[in-house]
């Protein structure tokens, strides 16, 4: 294994989950199919919402993420048997929500083989409104990236 890119890969996404390629995540043309990527991203996501105060503040107050628009860039298939590496991190915070990156890496292959986007928005389930970014999870975003994220996408 190539520890330098796999190291790199690691400094880059502050959440990272580890996960097999299942034999049943493959399609007929012997790759894993293109929803399953989301399916990877989505439980990165939610790896994420859980080492932030996100999830307490939908049991409290009713707002909590939802996926406004997703994305995936297929750059190499993935085929069991496999490790895959799945990153995620936040790339801007605006008004309403944030943009989260993700990114899967093969073990195998040693590189990353497919990275998406996705916008969140922080949606009140109690009025059916959208929410601004509280100051409490806006801090725990920059600690959390260990950087400072612009408003820009």
């Amino acid at each position: 294994m190539d520890a330098k890119m796999l190291e790199d890969f690691k400094n880059t996404y502050p959440v990272i989950i580890e996960l097999p390629v299942q034999w049943g995540d493959m399609d007929a043309f012997n790759h894993v199919n293109n929803v399953v990527y989301f399916r990877y991203f989505e439980n990165a996501r939610i790896a994420y919402f859980e080492r932030t105060p996100v999830f307490d503040e939908m049991k409290t107050n009713g707002v909590g993420p939802v996926v406004g628009h997703t994305e995936c860039r297929y750059r190499r298939p993935l085929t069991y048997p496999d490790r895959i590496f799945v990153g995620a991190r936040t790339l801007s915070i605006q008004e309403h929500g944030f943009v989260h990156e993700y990114a899967v890496f093969s073990e195998r292959q040693q590189t990353i083989t497919t990275d998406g986007k996705a916008r969140i928005v922080l949606f009140n389930g109690r009025s059916n409104q959208k929410e601004n970014v509280s100051d409490s999870i806006r801090a725990f975003l920059v600690k959390l990236e260990g950087r400072a994220l612009s408003d820009e996408e």
